[in-house]
């Protein structure tokens, strides 16, 4: 690593590879990791949804109760809402800038992707165990 003379930057901000947000890092790579599972995930939900095309509900039923699409569309569920949160935390950090509307809207943002992931994880768990 090399010693630049003019940087602004502490050296424990140069160690533990965080800026002024102290956040900004792990939700990159948070982002980045849901981004490259989403491909397959999406892909496999594709899939899963065209199957699904024409059946009954005893078809549609029968179909999340294999194990594997139960899996897959839980995985889709899960990094989508990771997704979608650090996604929209970004947005709203970027330009949101009352700080109390700013605290309301990321209050906001994390109870919807909650009560989202958890309603979506419910319904196909409910149809995948009944």
């Amino acid at each position: 690593m090399s010693h630049d003379p003019f940087s602004i930057r502490s050296p424990a901000s140069k160690v533990s590879f965080l800026g002024a947000a102290k956040t900004g890092t792990g939700d990159l790579w948070r982002m980045r990791v849901t981004t490259v599972a989403l491909v397959p995930l999406a892909i496999a939900f594709i899939w899963i949804v065209l199957r699904l095309i024409g059946k009954s509900e005893a078809g549609v039923r029968a179909e999340f109760a294999h194990p594997c699409t139960a899996i897959f569309l839980l995985l889709f569920i899960l990094a989508s809402i990771v997704h979608m949160r650090v996604g929209m935390q970004s947005i709203l950090d970027d330009y949101v800038h009352a700080p109390r509307v700013k605290e309301w809207a990321m209050i906001g943002n994390l109870l919807f992707s909650i009560g989202f992931g958890v309603t979506a994880i419910f319904a196909v768990l409910k149809l995948s165990l009944s």
